[in-house]
């Protein structure tokens, strides 16, 4: 395991070439992970946090070579980073959002609070002034495109539903999966979090349509990886949840921008 910036990353390798970094001083409820995959011939780096400390100055292996910066969706804590990287990839429903981010289209507002912190908080940091910096990209992603690092190519998914550009990245060789915030493993279960452009009937679909991918391993945009049994549990999991007649209402945190 590896520390950053006074601790400010940590990282683990997972395998296959991956590694995770997280911002170790945010609780793990609120920070995401922060996936770096080498390949040949340029690095893919899935979301950056909420770029309240820079990856470039304080990880040194993101400065070797080229980076390609791709964004699971345009929250807040997802792709504060992204300024930072001259590649910037993001799906092309969400490009606006990046280009003209403010508090209300990233949900920093209400989302990014003073109590997500478990150590210091950086210096001059308020929660009520946090704002992600304009990162225009530099690629809009679709269905069926590719990312190409030379000796490995990632497959886009389009699975709207947690936000209108959610993507999943599929690499068919080794069955590796970057779902982004549309599965993962916490214990509040996924799909229960309803922001302003969430749409829970294409969450759905978009879950059903996951459970049928041959996935081996799942990096989430939170929590632990996981492998192909613990993937249908959580699927069939919410699958069952909503297509029950007394299906509960799920948690609504966010304003409409």
């Amino acid at each position: 395991m590896g520390s950053y910036a006074d601790g400010w990353f940590q990282s683990r390798s997972v395998g296959d070439g991956v590694t995770l970094f997280w911002e170790a001083r945010i609780k793990p409820d609120y920070r995401c992970n922060i996936w770096h995959v080498r390949g040949r011939d340029r690095d893919m780096l899935v979301d950056t946090g909420f770029g309240l400390v820079s990856l470039l100055d304080s990880i040194p292996e993101l400065n070797e070579r080229t980076v390609l910066a791709v964004g699971s969706h345009s929250h807040c804590d997802h792709v504060g980073g992204h300024f930072e990287f001259g590649h910037r990839h993001i799906h092309a429903a969400e490009a606006e959002i990046m280009a003209r981010p403010t508090r209300l289209n990233t949900v920093a507002d209400p989302y990014v609070v003073d109590e997500m912190f478990e150590g210091e908080k950086p210096v001059g940091f308020s929660a009520a002034d946090y704002e992600v910096k304009a990162a225009p990209a530099t690629r809009t992603l679709i269905e069926g495109d590719v990312v190409d690092l030379g000796d490995r190519a990632f497959e886009v998914l389009h699975i709207p539903g947690h936000s209108p550009g959610s993507i999943a990245l599929y690499e068919e060789k080794t069955g590796i999966l970057f779902s982004g915030d549309v599965v993962h493993n916490g214990a509040n279960g996924i799909g229960k979090l309803i922001l302003y452009h969430t749409v829970e009937d294409q969450f759905l679909i978009s879950v059903e349509r996951l459970r049928k991918v041959p996935v081996t391993a799942v990096h989430g945009g939170h929590y632990a990886s996981f492998g192909r049994d613990r993937y249908t549990e959580i699927i069939d999991e919410y699958i069952a949840r909503k297509r029950s007649p007394g299906c509960p209402a799920e948690a609504r945190m966010a304003k409409k921008p």
